[in-house]
C-alpha cells in the first residue's frame, strides 16, 4: 500500500501557507495554487500534502498521537526546515539531532507543530 496524500487541517489555510511553504520548500517541495481553500504541496516520489480546513467544520486542532514524518535528503535539509518552521511561527517539539541523542549515525530528525497543533517531523538517515 501507498500513501497518495495527506491533509492537514488549519484555522486559516492562507495564514498557514507561509509556515508550510518554508517548512515543506526547505525539503523540496512546491506548493500549487490555492484552489477552493485547499492549497497541494507535490514532490517527484513523495505523498502530496493538502492543507485545509476541516471539513466537518470544526476547529483544526492536531490529533494526540498522530504525527508526519517527511523524509529530508540531507541534515542541512532538516536544520533548514526546522528553522524555517520556527520563523514562521511554528513551535519547537525536538531539535534537529541523532535519536537517541547518543548515536553519532542513523535517525537525524526535528520535531515541530504549527499553529494549529499538528506534529511534524522532517528526519534523514546518516
Amino acid at each position: 500500500m501507498t500513501i497518495g496524500y495527506i491533509t492537514l487541517g488549519a484555522h486559516d489555510v492562507e495564514k498557514a501557507l507561509p509556515f508550510y511553504d518554508a517548512v515543506l520548500g526547505a525539503i523540496g517541495y512546491s506548493r500549487g495554487p490555492l484552489d477552493g481553500g485547499w492549497a497541494f504541496y507535490g514532490k517527484e516520489g513523495a505523498p502530496s500534502v493538502g492543507v485545509c480546513k476541516p471539513y466537518d467544520g470544526q476547529s483544526a486542532r492536531g490529533g494526540n498521537g498522530i504525527m508526519i514524518g517527511f523524509q529530508a535528503d540531507t541534515k542541512d535539509s532538516v536544520i533548514a526546515a526546522y528553522q524555517a518552521a520556527l520563523a514562521e511561527g511554528g513551535t519547537d517539539e525536538g531539535a534537529p539531532g541523532f535519536r537517541p541523542p547518543q548515536a553519532t549515525s542513523g535517525f537525524y530528525g526535528a520535531y515541530i507543530r504549527d499553529a494549529a497543533g499538528n506534529k511534524l517531523c522532517v528526519y534523514t538517515t546518516l
